[in-house]
């Protein structure tokens, strides 16, 4: 790719460059999809934690009448 003193990009410069930004965005896109599944998965087990723990609290009051 050329220095920025030398010569004005070609339009080669400027695909690579946009290629370069293409793959970047792609990584971005991946790490956000890895990290909206990994926050959905804590939110089910905090939800399963607290029904849970709602169970086991009613199962509890119950049985001890």
């Amino acid at each position: 790719m050329a220095e920025s003193g030398d010569r004005e990009p070609t339009l080669s410069d400027v695909i690579e460059k946009i290629d370069k930004l293409a793959q970047d965005q792609e990584r971005f896109n991946e790490r956000f999809s890895n990290y909206q599944q990994a926050t959905q998965w804590v939110v089910q087990l905090a939800f399963t934690l607290i029904a849970s723990a709602t169970l086991t609290l009613i199962i509890t009051v119950v049985l001890r009448r």
